[in-house]
Formats: C-alpha cells, structure tokens, sequence
C-alpha cells in the first residue's frame, strides 16, 4: 500500500467556516500575534488569551468537516495515509481519518502550564483558576510562537516515508512546518492545493500545482492523479 503524506494549513478548514486566524493586516482576529499566541503574551494577560481561545474552541464546535476532510479519510481504502496538520480543530478526526499529527496542538486539549508532555481533554472553557490536577493553572495545548514544535521530529520521519506528499491549503511561509517539504525523497511526486499558490511548479522536482481550494483542489487530486 503506497504512503500518502498529507500536510494541511488554514486553507483545509476554512471552507468548514473556521476563521483563518491571521488576516492580511497580520491581526488574529482584532489582535496582534504576541498578544494571543505567544508564552511572553500569556503571562501579561492570561485572561484575554483564554478568552482568546474559548471563543475559538465554541466556534469549533459550531463548524463540521468538509468535502475535502471526508475525501482525504476516504484516501485510507487505498492508501496508508498519515495527515501532518498545522491546524487545531479536530476536523480532520471528525471525518474519520486515523493517523494525524497535529504539530501546533490542539483546542480541544489543555495542559498545565509547567507541563507540556501531559494533556486533558478539554471540551469546555478555560478560566483563570482552573487547575490541572498538580494543582497549576490549565492553558490551551497549542503550539505558542517561541515554542518547540514537539512533533517536528516525528512529523519529518514520517515525510521522508511518503510515496506521495499533498500539501494543502498553507502558505509555505510558517516554519518550522513549511520545511517538511525539504523531507521527502527525490522523484516523489508532490501536489500542492491552494487558490493562490506561494511556491511555483520550477521550485520543486515532479511538483503539481493545483490553484484551487480544498474542496475542489482534492476532487481534482483524486480525479486526476492518485
């Protein structure tokens, strides 16, 4: 069975109703990045950075997966597929795909804030005084700009074993993750699904540009060329 890696970005989820996050003027909705994603805003103003991310993980639940996310689970008939995700919805396991790596967190997860190996489920808000159960204060699981990206490691093992990568509505410009491309082995046909592509066909061997998005761009995909 031949291995498919799939990388997602923004773009997977945007047509589900999930807000992008980052507009062009470079604000997350209304805010500057460090003040809700990175570990120096949090110590600022831990309210408005729970906050922050409650409202985002009531949206979530408010949103389901799309064409796309259902297409990609139904790929795992037919291939071996293993998802590598820059996103933290759960959109990708709604729809039935089992092998996903989530390289910056998870919403529906949160850990203490001196704990970053332990994880809660975590459905519900986070306020300020909630504990986790070594009796720290409780933050989102989301990989914060300044961080490690844990999963980096697994994440690259794994796109070195593709027999195909597809890469799928991301910008190519957030690191560590957009250097996973670096990865796979020479002469594996890569597929890039955006409706305004960053890289160009001349920038990679065997690369396919398909400038649409998601949903249509992975009908295309299957229809095409798997």
């Amino acid at each position: 069975m031949k291995k498919l890696v799939v990388l997602t970005g923004a773009g997977m989820s945007a047509e589900s109703g999930i807000n992008t996050f980052r507009d062009a003027d470079g604000l997350w909705e209304g805010h500057d990045v460090m003040q809700v994603a990175s570990p120096e805003g949090f110590r600022e103003n831990p309210e408005l950075v729970l906050n922050f991310y409650n409202e985002r993980r009531r949206q979530l639940q408010s949103v389901k997966p799309n064409a796309a996310h259902i297409a990609l689970a139904d790929l795992e008939k037919e291939y071996d597929v293993t998802i590598i995700t820059q996103n933290v919805d759960d959109l990708h396991e709604r729809s039935g795909s089992t092998n996903i790596i989530h390289l910056h967190g998870e919403l529906l997860k949160a850990r203490s804030i001196d704990n970053d190996n332990e994880f809660y489920n975590c459905n519900k808000d986070i306020h300020l005084g909630d504990l986790s159960p070594n009796g720290k204060q409780l933050r989102p699981h989301i990989v914060w700009f300044g961080e490690a990206v844990p999963l980096l490691e697994k994440a690259a093992e794994i796109t070195t074993t593709a027999d195909v990568l597809v890469i799928i509505g991301t910008s190519m410009q957030v690191y560590p993750a957009a250097s996973l491309i670096n990865y796979v082995k020479l002469g594996i046909p890569i597929y890039f699904i955006d409706p305004n592509p960053s890289i160009h066909k001349s920038d990679f061997n065997n690369l396919e540009i398909i400038a649409e998005k998601a949903t249509v761009g992975v009908s295309q995909l299957i229809a095409n060329y798997l």
